[in-house]
């Protein structure tokens, strides 16, 4: 098809570079430099896609990265990507794309009969309408809700691109390259400091790029192409082209997603990464990240052919791509004759402006006026006409205070409005960063007001929308910024000169008025366009108690589309502050969150995507002879731990049974590597244990070994582990292996803000150090073997005790700790000494036919014992006490973490959950962990639930399945039959001691 818009006008693109695209299924041509959305527009398509809710017509609305409404799947296969806005997509030979969100096609979409009940579709509609019965949710309601949400569709395959991650450090960071953005580059980049400029389009000049604006005499365009090429020759400066600046962190720590190959096509350049995701850390940053035009709300604004007036003069001038054959201007401020102008000159007929100001005479409108162009003020668009095309206005007078129709209407033909309500400065990374907004009266927008970090806002983007000042500011900031980072005196040279043109007052204006009230009649007035968010959405919402900016936005939707309110925030919050008749300030803003534009998980993932997770996985050193000897594995935390080791012919039931028997019988072997380990350093080390434990620390012998607890504010059990003393101020911590992190946190939070004046210094060791366990009756004699210099007898190593020395030949740190409930020893070697203890020790081990066993086998052993896992047996609701362990709490030491909390009513009350143990009537059914108790087999409902399982087993050394519960007065219990319930089975269960196996301890000792 022939590119029947296109001009001969726009300087951005190369009319000799013809280009092959499929849209929809249909073959177009464009040129190089266009975008998806460009193209479209030359080759007069405008219908691209349908609303979220009610599946309304739409088309392209901007130019840039707000665009709510030209959202494309985009190519086909494992690179197919869901969701991309056709403003940023850059055209390359054979690009295939198509709309989202409808069926059978964009132009005949079933889903459209949504609009026929769009009335009940209002704000909280599904909050009111799901309700009742309860029964049909999951059968009926959510199936189908979910079958009608989303948009694109993600692809099946595996991703097949690759991306990466960078790392860089600067002096000055400048976000935005328009005129503000370059200004401040240029005169930073003099000073010498390392700079880095980044623009989220594939060119930097911003908003220079479409426009016919002057600079020191030339074209804005080549003023840019010479402050590009001067930046270009700067060493210390680097340029980001295609890279957009998501996310703006404490201490000036910016992420930057840059889009490497995407505009050469799926597959293009192999072997290159085809996004990046940049974090930057700058010493100083400039934000010139402009603005964003803001949508009028009137009757049926949302139809395709209506766009915003920025937009249509961004591409005549930039793309050479005419938005339609006749149009009309629809504003309440000047900028918007700009647009009518250069549209005119491009060949686009415009005969009217229609203004809501009963006063307009400034330069731009003058301008207008001498292009032949008809301004109609004190106007506004009451009606549009046409279904799936623009086709014409009904203009009317209206009141001053702009609250109803005074005047007769008037039907304009045209197939293209272009609607200004004002601006919007693109505070988004401002606000990220913890900068606070004011509202600005006299230019009826949010600007930014108290920073929080090192940082300047410039141009548009701190309401300055003229372009002499966005030049004087950029340059100005670039300069002081610079200082501040120490280079240069802080002073900017004379910046470039631009022709200044004056533009009179905006006049606000929220809702425009038609024949019938706001939510009543057909005709809507949309401000989220993709939610299908309406001025009378937000009405209700205000009516319904909505008060809070927040609620509104969640009850409603108002900016919670792919274009994050970028378009609907401003008009949301006025609409709502004017049905609360509050100012606007008063009524507040919403939350900036990153992105500000979408970032795909691949990008996020970096090189991850080509593992099984996005987290990291770590690997004892022992993980090889694992793999190589049949080891079943699980994750935890992020290691990979053996689960079990299957033979021939075993399940899991199999192999634990059969490692069990051979730990209690002979000797086993346990890969504890990844138990957390903490190195506790200083003067007051012992004094600082005896403040997050709840047992005594201060008097622990040298070579001595005890268990403890660690308990947050509340008086709850956070973490366990036993703690060794290698000299008078080291300690050894060993912690579970999922709570590692978080223990070291929680010991330098309480270190930075509560005891800073404790000499105490922690530090991670958990990769440094390799640990095997070996236990059972034969395990004396194992180490006997392994270490013959040493002395393993009970009286020379006792239980709970360390001894250092050498094993199999290699330095080594031997602690006598079970787990088990057997003789047992943990060794520890250097990381790298892992492997070969392993291989050394199941070497020897052969005569008393040592058996490695995994993770299931160790849950077994230990609740044999009664002995708990924390985060299994706790869910941040237990004290000691519940857990029958309150001889683990000191009763004559001072404060620790915790400790008040005992005195709490609720913690001493009656009808505490207690940790217990359970037979089962039928010795061989194994319960179900998670399931329920209750003291009845039959019981009203609801059903009082008395507790859970928290761990279950069948214990081959016992011959019969135990398990462990949480119990209401559990302790005062002891031989009564309850039920356990899981699914709608009933099995009758008895309340024991949690201790199964070797009650006296007599096995300990070997």
């Amino acid at each position: 098809m022939t590119e029947k818009f296109r001009t001969t006008q726009g300087t951005r693109v190369d009319r000799s570079n013809v280009i092959n695209f499929t849209f929809n299924g249909k073959n177009y041509t464009g040129v190089k430099g266009d975008t998806l959305a460009s193209a479209l527009v030359a080759n007069g398509v405008h219908l691209v896609g349908r609303s979220f809710k009610t599946h309304r017509p739409r088309g392209i609305l901007t130019a840039g990265s707000e665009e709510p409404n030209a959202i494309i799947q985009l190519e086909t296969g494992p690179r197919s990507e869901p969701n991309v806005r056709a403003t940023q997509i850059e055209l390359y030979e054979g690009l295939t794309a198509k709309s989202v969100n409808c069926w059978p096609s964009v132009n005949f979409d079933l889903a459209a009969v949504n609009s026929v009940a769009s009335r009940i579709f209002v704000a909280g509609f599904y909050y009111k309408t799901f309700m009742d019965p309860k029964s049909m949710w999951m059968t009926v309601y959510e199936p189908i809700i979910r079958r009608m949400a989303g948009l694109g569709v993600l692809p099946r395959e595996k991703d097949p691109d690759t991306y990466d991650h960078m790392n860089e450090f600067c002096e000055v960071m400048v976000v935005g390259s328009g005129p503000a953005g370059l200004s401040a580059a240029l005169e930073a980049g003099r000073t010498g400091a390392r700079v880095v400029l980044c623009d989220e389009q594939p060119e930097f000049g911003g908003s220079l790029l479409n426009t016919k604006q002057i600079i020191d005499g030339k074209s804005a365009q080549e003023w840019v192409n010479s402050a590009v090429a001067e930046l270009e020759a700067m060493d210390n400066v680097r340029l980001l082209k295609r890279a957009n600046a998501f996310g703006y962190y404490d201490h000036n720590y910016i992420t930057v997603h840059e889009r490497r190959t995407d505009h050469f096509g799926p597959g293009a350049k192999p072997g290159l990464s085809k996004h990046r995701i940049w974090h930057f850390r700058a010493k100083q940053v400039v934000l010139a990240t402009g603005s964003h035009e803001r949508p009028l709300v009137f009757a049926d604004n949302d139809r395709p052919g209506i766009m915003l007036a920025n937009a249509g003069q961004a591409y005549a001038n930039r793309y050479g791509a005419l938005p339609g054959r006749r149009g009309v201007i629809f504003t309440n401020n000047d900028s918007a004759y700009s647009a009518a102008i250069d549209l005119v000159d491009a060949g686009m007929d415009i005969p009217t402006v229609i203004d809501l100001r009963e006063v307009v005479d400034g330069d731009l409108p003058n301008a207008a006026r001498q292009k032949g162009i008809e301004i109609l003020t004190g106007s506004g668009i009451v009606a549009t006409l046409g279904s799936k095309r623009v086709k014409g206005v009904e203009v009317a007078t209206v009141s001053s205070d702009g609250t109803k129709i005074t005047g007769s209407r008037r039907k304009i033909d045209c197939d293209t409005i272009l609607t200004s309500g004002g601006w919007n400065p693109a505070v988004h990374l401002f606000s990220q960063s913890i900068g606070k907004l004011r509202y600005d009266e006299e230019k009826v927008c949010f600007v930014p007001n108290i920073s929080a970090q090192n940082e300047r806002t410039v141009g548009a983007c701190k309401g300055s929308f003229d372009l002499q000042s966005a030049l004087d500011e950029g340059a100005a900031a670039g300069a002081a910024a610079a200082k501040d980072a120490g280079f240069g005196k802080g002073k900017a040279k004379a910046s470039p000169k631009a022709l200044v043109v004056e533009e009179k007052a905006i006049k606000a204006y929220w809702v425009v008025p038609t024949d019938h009230p706001v939510g009543q009649g057909k005709r809507k007035h949309y401000v989220d366009y993709q939610h299908d968010v309406t001025a009378a959405d937000i009405m209700l919402a205000a009516r319904e108690g909505m008060h809070s900016v927040e609620h509104m936005k969640r009850y409603t939707t108002t900016g919670m589309a792919t274009d994050q309110g970028k378009l609907s925030n401003v008009n949301g919050l006025a609409i709502l502050s004017s049905q609360l008749e509050k100012a606007i300030p008063k009524v507040g803003t919403t939350t900036f969150r990153p992105p500000y534009t979408p970032v795909n998980f691949g990008a996020l993932a970096g090189r991850g995507i080509n593992g099984d997770l996005a987290d990291p996985v770590r690997r004892t050193s022992m993980y090889s002879w694992h793999l190589e000897n049949g080891a079943a594995f699980e994750p935890v935390g992020q290691w990979q731990r053996a689960w079990y080791y299957p033979k021939a012919g075993e399940d899991m039931d199999a192999a634990v049974a059969r490692e069990t028997a051979a730990l209690r019988e002979g000797v086993g072997i346990l890969d504890a590597s990844t138990l957390g380990k903490i190195d506790i350093q200083g003067k007051d080390a012992a004094k600082f244990l005896n403040l997050v434990y709840t047992n005594a620390w201060l008097k622990l012998p040298v070579g001595s070994c005890r268990y403890g607890f660690m308990l947050k504010e509340d008086g709850m059990v956070f973490d366990d582990g036993v703690t060794s003393r290698l000299g008078e101020n080291h300690f050894h911590m060993t912690t579970t292996t999922g709570g590692a992190a978080g223990v070291l946190d929680w010991l330098e939070e309480y270190l930075q803000t509560e005891w800073p004046d404790l000499e105490v210094y922690c530090t991670s060791v958990t990769e440094e150090w390799s640990t095997l366990s070996i236990g059972g009756p034969k395990a004396r004699q194992l180490l006997e073997e392994l270490a013959p210099e040493m002395d393993f007898s009970n009286e020379a190593f006792p239980f709970m005790t360390w001894r250092e020395g050498e094993v199999a030949g290699v330095p080594a740190r031997v602690f006598r700790i079970s787990f088990t409930g057997d003789l047992s020893y943990e060794i520890n070697v250097r990381n790298w000494h892992g492997l070969h203890l392993w291989k050394k020790c199941m070497e020897l081990g052969e005569k008393y036919d040592i058996t490695p066993y995994g993770t299931e086998t160790m849950h077994v052993l230990r609740a044999e014992k009664g002995f708990v896992i924390i985060g299994q047996e706790t869910d941040g609701t237990q004290t000691p006490q519940d857990l029958g362990m309150d001889w683990i709490v000191a009763k004559k030491k001072g404060d620790f973490i915790g400790r008040r909390s005992f005195a709490r009513e609720d913690t001493a009350r009656e009808g505490r959950k207690q940790l217990v143990g359970l037979v089962t009537e039928n010795p061989k059914e194994v319960l179900e962990e998670g399931a329920q108790l209750t003291y009845e087999r039959v019981n009203p409902t609801p059903a009082p639930m008395v507790g859970h399982v928290t761990s279950s087993y069948w214990s081959p050394n016992l011959g019969h399945s135990i398990a462990m519960a949480l119990v209401k007065d559990g302790h005062n219990r002891m031989g009564q039959w309850i039920y356990a319930h899981d699914r709608g089975k009933v099995t009758k269960v008895k309340i024991v001691s949690p201790v199964f196996y070797d009650p006296k301890g007599e096995r300990r000792d070997g």
